[in-house]
């Protein structure tokens, strides 16, 4: 994560974009990429979906990348461990959703 992390800073830091990259206009940014992500499977059905992506692989890869960069940079700009916060909400989640309530149903786990 580090490197990929480093080339992001980088990528900002020579176009001088870190002042355009404060938290809200991060957020903002994922949201418009998930957007944009979530076009590839609109109006789609399961086969439809698998069909798009096998012919759109490059497409939707670079969604997901503009999504995921965004979050990272957000993350350090905020000074969050990204893996750190992401295994803490797995414990939680997995305390939340406990295999023997959760397997096999989609049930929010307030209604387990």
């Amino acid at each position: 994560m580090e490197e990929v992390m480093h080339k992001i800073r980088t990528f900002r830091d020579e176009r001088d974009w870190m002042q355009f990259h404060d938290p809200k206009n991060l957020a903002v940014s994922i949201v418009i990429e998930s957007a944009e992500l979530l076009e590839h499977f609109q109006w789609k059905d399961k086969a439809q979906v698998e069909k798009h992506i096998a012919e759109n692989r490059d497409s939707v890869a670079d969604e997901i990348a503009d999504v995921a960069m965004y979050l990272f940079e957000l993350a350090d700009n905020l000074g969050i461990d990204l893996k750190s916060a992401m295994l803490a909400k797995l414990e939680k989640n997995a305390a939340k959703y406990p295999v023997e309530k959760a397997r096999g149903v989609a049930t929010k786990y307030t209604k387990l």
